[in-house]
């Protein structure tokens, strides 16, 4: 039986911790989540979904419990193996893209492929194959400001995929669109994401959206359960 893709065990998280003013965010929040498996996080305002995912994506280190990732316990790895473990296994998507204003959208694309030793060529045969099947193609030379916030936002779909992760985490990734853009890349982020067989935690606030995935989990009160 494979390893679970993502793994939360009893994770714990609080700030200003061992202070009076301590903000108890995770309370034991525990997960597993299958190889290819889709699965919604959703929350209430302010209840920690961010810092879970910060956690999940080993962005942010727990106060307690472990974090695993194919297997792998890196909760408490060294920072060289964290770094790797994104790099290489992880993919991110965020409300705002984030995307390098600088460079084209072609080039966002192919930047972390070659900050992981991927050769010019491949990554840029990598980069036009991803902005094609998310209907870029014509857009690829042109920079962010002259995207669309649609247009934005699936260039940040191609850069959290471009390594192969086995693992996508997405923040609300639609919340910034308009409802129909929103749906065109939502289906566009289900798609690929059906096609690669990658496992997906996506954080959203739209019911309707969270219901197409394998199932629905809700962060309340530090923990996680499934909704029916």
């Amino acid at each position: 039986m494979s390893e679970p893709a993502l793994a939360l065990d009893d994770v714990e998280k609080a700030y200003g911790r061992g202070t009076p003013g301590e903000v108890s965010v995770l309370r034991g929040a525990s997960l597993a989540l299958a190889p290819g498996e889709l699965a919604a996080l959703v929350a209430p305002s302010g209840a920690g979904k961010s810092t879970l995912l910060h956690i999940a994506g080993l962005l942010d280190t727990a106060d307690a419990g472990e974090v695993r990732i194919g297997g792998r316990a890196l909760g408490r790895a060294p920072d060289a193996l964290r770094t790797a473990a994104r790099r290489e296994a992880i993919g991110f998507v965020y409300q705002a893209h984030h995307l390098l204003p600088e460079f084209t959208a072609r080039e966002n694309v192919i930047l972390p492929q070659r900050a992981n030793g991927t050769g010019a060529g491949a990554a840029g045969r990598r980069a036009d194959a991803l902005l094609d099947r998310l209907g870029l193609a014509a857009r690829a030379g042109h920079r962010p400001a002259a995207l669309s916030g649609g247009e934005q936002q699936r260039v940040a779909i191609a850069r959290a995929l471009a390594n192969g992760p086995r693992l996508l985490l997405a923040d609300e990734p639609t919340g910034n669109l308009d409802p129909d853009t929103s749906e065109r890349v939502f289906a566009l982020l289900l798609a690929l994401a059906r096609e690669t067989g990658l496992a997906a935690l996506i954080a959203t606030h739209n019911l309707a959206l969270a219901a197409r995935l394998d199932r629905v989990l809700r962060l309340e009160a530090g923990r996680l359960a499934a909704l029916p």
